[in-house]
């Protein structure tokens, strides 16, 4: 017969099984991984120099305008619709704050300057005025720039976005 105490046995026993099962894959996975526990930053135990990387970062610079030529021709209205992105944790008043600092006058400011505010200490080890340089670097890496940094997101890949927004963001407080 098929009672309710039947059918939650037969539950139970299949609850404790896959329990059972899981906390034997977390401790296989625990006991015997391969990862060395460093993460993303393993270093390797020897490194052979082949002179390509010296070479292959040079062909890289060479590909595009510097910074500072693609801010001197940004387009704020391109800018603008980057911040977009933004406007989940950052507002443009002065002095409203949100999950993010307001970014009202943030070009040419001092780092982890604006009163109410929770900064990261990882700020402040950094850099000490947001000029456009260490905008455009936190920009294309936040937690690379500033590691520990509450900020999560994840950066702004293309170089032109990056120099659009920072010219939106200085035309702001005029």
């Amino acid at each position: 017969m098929l009672d309710t105490m039947t059918f939650t046995k037969v539950v139970g026993a299949l609850c404790g099984t896959l329990l059972i099962f899981l906390l034997g894959s977390w401790a296989a996975d625990t006991l015997y991984t391969t990862g060395g526990g460093h993460g993303d930053h393993a270093e390797q135990a020897y490194v052979i120099d082949t002179g390509e990387a010296d070479g292959h970062g040079a062909a890289e610079a060479e590909e595009g305008p510097d910074f500072a030529t693609l801010l001197a021709s940004a387009d704020v209205e391109r800018g603008a619709k980057v911040f977009s992105k933004c406007k989940a944790c950052h507002k443009l008043e002065e002095g409203a704050n949100a999950t993010g600092p307001s970014l009202y006058g943030v070009v040419g400011r001092k780092v982890d300057s604006l009163p109410g505010f929770g900064y990261s200490g990882a700020l402040e080890a950094v850099a000490e005025v947001w000029d456009p340089e260490n905008l455009q670097e936190f920009l294309a890496n936040p937690k690379g720039f500033a590691p520990g940094t509450k900020m999560s997101f994840a950066g702004l890949k293309k170089i032109e976005d990056r120099a659009n927004l920072i010219a939106y963001l200085d035309s702001i407080d005029g």
